[in-house]
Formats: structure tokens, sequence, C-alpha cells
């Protein structure tokens, strides 16, 4: 055991992306649609005047005046989380070391990475794959208390779906399934949640591994936080983390 048990693996049983079929059948529809509309045109263009306007309008004439400006990163969310995803992490406390395992590659996850912290990490490998995971960023130091403390903002391209969503979901489930685990709202999140398990993973040899986690999403980002320490976890520093964190985003 090197510290840092593996976290749940979310479920893999979300809806699969329509087939080609389906993708032809869609097309077709759609070009039937636009010649309907194409045929019904020139019928009515060939018919005597009906005392309705015709179809054709004059043209309008564009409005004069600067365009306004674009939304700033501080209004347009949009904006902050597709830059560098990493300037949105909580910045480690003054003093903090360095955790006990590498945190991703200069503060950056590639899929490979991410799916290993899983149980069953091929499987999971291609299930993120297909609900379009991006990228992730993350970051994590060991406090003064002996805590160790990681986080991690999951993006995802949400071509067809709420992704980041379904993500946060899962992880509400797998921590809902803890044995003797609390949890409570996190505020201004929707359906975040942070978990306090109060009960500690034990194995021959090592001390006593208490844990803590908190989930929320905003956006196409899922956000995942995760406490480890060799006492319990105290309520108010999971929920003061998720809380900074979900402010940045």
């Amino acid at each position: 055991m090197d510290g840092t048990p593996e976290a749940p693996a979310p479920d893999v049983s979300r809806k699969r992306r329509p087939g080609r079929t389906a993708v032809l059948i869609a097309a077709a529809a759609v070009l039937g649609v636009v010649a309907g509309t194409c045929a019904g045109y020139l019928v009515q263009a060939d018919r005597e005047p009906t005392g309705l306007p015709p179809l054709s309008q004059p043209v309008l004439t564009q409005a004069e005046g600067e365009a306004p400006e674009p939304l700033s990163a501080g209004r347009d969310r949009r904006v902050r989380t597709d830059g560098d995803l990493r300037e949105l992490l909580l910045e480690k406390p003054r003093g903090a070391r360095e955790p006990d395992w590498p945190v991703g590659e200069d503060g950056w996850m590639d899929l490979a990475e991410y799916a290993g912290y899983y149980e069953g990490a091929g499987s999971v490998f291609g299930q993120l794959a297909m609900d379009g995971f991006r990228r992730a960023a993350v970051v994590g130091w060991r406090d003064d208390d002996d805590h160790t403390v990681e986080i991690r903002l999951v993006q995802f391209r949400q071509e067809e779906g709420l992704a980041a969503a379904d993500h946060t979901e899962s992880s509400h489930y797998w921590a809902d399934e803890a044995a003797d685990t609390d949890s409570w709202a996190v505020p201004g999140t929707g359906d975040g949640r942070a978990y306090v398990h109060n009960s500690p993973d034990t194995e021959p040899g090592y001390e006593p591994l208490y844990a803590a986690e908190a989930h929320a999403w905003r956006g196409d980002v899922s956000m995942e936080i995760w406490v480890y320490g060799t006492e319990p976890v105290p309520k108010k520093m999971i929920m003061d983390l998720a809380e900074r964190q979900m402010e940045r985003l």
C-alpha cells in the first residue's frame, strides 16, 4: 500500500453514442425536409398573386455602430475553462510539502494516467474516451497536520450530453456506498456534496488511513477532492476546500 487507495470506479453503464445507421437516418430526414421546402417555394412562385406578402422580403439595413465588447473571463466562465485549467486550481498552502506520489505531469493528467487511478482501468479508459474526456488538471500537497490533499479538475468535450454532470453523479454514487460515511451539501453547487468516511482503511503493517472526498460540477468541468490522513478528516477541512475550489470555477 502506498498510502493512496485507488478511487472507486465510475459507473460504466452510460448511454453510448448513436450508431452510423441512426446518423444516416437523421441526415436523410433533414434532406427530405429541405427538398420539400424548396419544392413548395417553386410552386408558390408560379402562382398568381394572392394579396399575401411575397416570400422574398427587402434586405434590412444593418445597424451602425460598434459591436458589443466580448465578455471578460470574469463574466464568461467558458473563457476561463478554455484557458490554462491549472490556473483555476487552488494554490498550495504556504509551507506545504509535496505528496508521497507524483501528481500528474506538470499539473496535467492524460486519459491513461487518470483512468489508472480506478479499478478496472481498461474499461474506465474506454468509457471516459467515449464520454469525451478532454483533459484533467491536478494539484496536491501534504499539510502540517500530515493530511494529504489532491484536487482534480476533469474537463469533458460535452458534444452529446452533460458528461461532467454524469461523471460527478457516478462519484456521488460510490461515495454514498461506503459504510459509516457522513455527507453534506456544498453550498452554491447545486448537487455538490462533501463526504467524510469515519472508518479507516486498515492493512497489516500500516497505520489506519482515514479519507474524505468532495465532488461537484460546473459547465464542462467535474471537480474531485481527496483528503487522507492517519486521523479522521474534519468536516470543516473538506467543506472549506470544496467551497473555495468551486468559487474559482
